[in-house]
């Protein structure tokens, strides 16, 4: 497969009508909201799909350029999907990978800055002011690399190892194949993740293996390569000669507004997965926004 994107059903798209050995697909509607659940579920699964055996949830929501999805019934049904993948109880770890600087990779900080975090508060005190029980929640933004000297999954590792968490959340921009994937699909999956692998930057992975606990992916993809979009709209028939083409990345123009709304989804609905019982404007006012 001569592309990269990190959607396990654009991976299961180019297989057609064939089913191969090791995978599982089903499609199905909540609140008019299309999920797809890609199961792989054997070595030969991942060869074919060319992901981790796993689970792969992916919500296909209105664009985001044509406005914020932050209804009830939105946020239900994208928190419901992800409460599936979490364990029943215990602390959450919530991690925002990405840099800050560029805007296409600010997903996960802005999500971040947007969870609830409850590791704080006591049973008594968010009884108190009407919150009911809160399950303890925190959230980390590790930074890049480049700035901090530091791998991600090395730090992650350390505040697991002191927190001990049940699980982690790991929110990242992804890369998509298609144009029209981007700004409007959400996939969520137990497989944890590979920074940067979506644009060839492939860093220490932050998964189950690495950290000890299960870690949950959850991510909307702002961008596609050149050399990808090109494979896309002529059927693979033309390539890319020169070799500085074949690295540009392509992110849509309204990308600002993309990456602000899609954290905002992506933040209340890991908050309704996490605090079921709380209604979205009750997330939105204690998160103030």
């Amino acid at each position: 497969m001569d592309f990269r994107t990190d959607l396990a059903l654009e991976r299961r798209e180019l297989l057609k009508d064939s089913v191969p050995q090791g995978v599982t697909s089903e499609s199905y509607e909540k609140n008019s909201i299309k999920f797809t659940k890609i199961k792989i579920t054997d070595e030969t699964g991942e060869k074919s799909i060319g992901k981790p055996v796993g689970s792969y949830v992916t919500a296909e929501i209105q664009s985001l350029v044509k406005g914020a999805v932050l209804d009830e019934a939105t946020i239900e049904a994208i928190g419901n999907e992800l409460r599936q993948l979490l364990p029943e109880k215990g602390e959450v770890l919530v991690v925002g990978l990405g840099n800050t600087d560029i805007t296409p990779d600010a997903i996960g900080p802005a999500t971040v800055e947007m969870v609830l975090a409850t590791r704080h508060i006591t049973d008594e005190l968010s009884k108190s002011i009407g919150l009911g029980t809160l399950r303890p929640v925190a959230g980390f933004i590790p930074g890049v690399l480049g700035k901090t000297g530091l791998e991600t999954a090395e730090s992650i590792k350390g505040i697991v190892k002191t927190i001990n968490p049940s699980a982690v959340i790991v929110v990242d921009a992804l890369a998509a194949r298609r144009l029209g994937r981007l700004g409007n699909t959400i996939q969520m999956s137990d497989t944890g993740i590979i920074p940067g692998s979506g644009v060839g930057n492939a860093r220490a992975a932050v998964n189950k293996e690495s950290l000890g606990v299960p870690v949950i992916s959850v991510g909307i993809p702002t961008v596609v390569d050149a050399q990808t979009l090109v494979n896309d709209l002529t059927d693979d028939k033309k390539e890319i000669s020169r070799q500085e083409n074949k690295e540009m990345i392509i992110t849509p123009r309204e990308i600002d507004l993309v990456v602000d709304r899609a954290s905002k989804i992506i933040a209340v609905s890991i908050n309704k997965a996490l605090q079921p019982h709380l209604t979205v404007d009750e997330i939105l006012m204690l998160v103030g926004k």
